[in-house]
């Protein structure tokens, strides 16, 4: 706690840090995580009114739409605990759907869905196509306006926690240029949203086909904030993303040195082997810079340049932390490790997860040598 205070930890993170672990450690523990695998929504309802009470949706809405009026930085480790303890909800979706309405909605799409999402409303981000790309402004989701109304077509892929939201924000391409549509659950044809298979099966992500989809002018995000909306999107993602896997990556090396310190060969205890020793050793010193690169990235978010550059090396150090943990994990608990049962499996699809949302370390990387060179 005393390092991260030089990197600007703040008295409020601290105090949510301390609330998400008891209430993560008690409401996620691993046979429920396992359990809600099976489940069709992934989450808990009654966990999720939870954390409605906790007042978590507002931390990063200002106060005049109902939120607590701090910032992204203040959500930094709740989303963190939420990933150690591997808690299944529509937190991260709802999140990062609010900040979109905050960069890229009108006045009035503010003060109208704000409150609501403070409130315990789910909305989630449709922005993946079939192409991949992790530049958000690439976009071939198409929006023609007819008369006074505005018609979808194409589709989407990963759009998380869809069949649970009440709004779905879609980034479609609008007189040539991208833009932010609010879609309402309610608008959506049968059939419109089929469940995916995705490598983490703690999450819930579903394709989503937009043709024939009509919608009120009014559902248009202001058209000169949508390419600032977009990149402020990627950018928050990529920060909770990072926060999500920090905290898988402490839970991962507990859970291999736990392994370490039990196991016994050759009547010996495993962790005694120094074959063992250093790799786990490199996985908490790997741990320990990603989680001061994440919370660098934390405090400077909103700036300039900065905040970029440092969230960028936060998700890259993340993704590379949680990838050797896990795989380290995986090695060392033998035959085992390679089987479903072994909980160092739900780590390493996790990282393989949001190395394929947003961007991979690689892929950061390469646009910090462009921020930087």
């Amino acid at each position: 706690m005393e390092n991260l205070g030089r990197l600007g930890f703040s008295e409020e993170q601290a105090d949510l840090l301390e609330v998400a672990t008891n209430f993560c450690r008690d409401k996620s523990p691993m046979e429920k995580v396992r359990k809600l695998i099976e489940s069709e929504t992934g989450y808990d309802p009654e966990i999720w009114k939870e954390i409605i009470a906790l007042g978590w949706l507002g931390i990063a809405i200002p106060e005049e739409y109902g939120g607590v009026g701090l910032s992204l930085g203040e959500a930094t480790p709740v989303m963190e605990q939420i990933g150690r303890f591997m808690l299944a909800s529509p937190f991260l979706s709802t999140t990062l759907a609010a900040q979109a309405v905050l960069a890229g909605g009108t006045q009035e799409q503010k003060q109208s869905l704000l409150p609501k999402i403070v409130e315990g409303a789910i909305a989630t981000l449709a922005l993946t196509e079939d192409s991949g790309d992790w530049d958000l402004s690439q976009i071939s989701a198409r929006a023609e306006k007819d008369g006074d109304d505005i018609v979808l077509s194409g589709k989407k892929l990963f759009v998380c926690d869809a069949a649970s939201a009440q709004w779905i924000l879609v980034s479609v391409r609008l007189d040539n240029q991208p833009a932010l549509v609010l879609v309402e659950r309610t608008q959506l044809s049968e059939g419109a949203l089929r469940r995916e298979v995705i490598i983490d099966e703690t999450k819930r992500s579903y394709a989503l086909t937009l043709d024939g989809i009509r919608l009120d002018a009014s559902a248009l995000f202001d058209p000169h904030k949508a390419r600032a909306a977009l990149s402020h999107i990627h950018l928050a993602a990529n920060l909770l993303a990072a926060a999500e896997m920090i905290g898988a990556t402490q839970a991962v090396i507990d859970y291999t040195i736990d392994y370490l310190t039990t196991r016994k060969q050759f009547g010996k205890l495993i962790g005694s082997y120094q074959a063992l020793k250093h790799p786990t050793v490199n996985a908490f010193v790997g741990y320990e810079q990603a989680r001061s690169h994440l919370y660098s990235a934390a405090h400077c978010f909103n700036e300039q340049g900065t905040g970029e550059i440092a969230t960028r090396m936060a998700k890259a150090e993340a993704d590379k932390a949680l990838s050797y943990a896990a795989d380290r994990s995986i090695q060392f608990h033998g035959a085992f490790g390679f089987t479903y049962d072994c909980d160092a499996q739900l780590y390493r699809r996790r990282a393989m997860w949001h190395a394929a949302q947003f961007g991979d370390a690689a892929y950061h990387r390469k646009k910090l040598a462009e921020l930087l060179l």
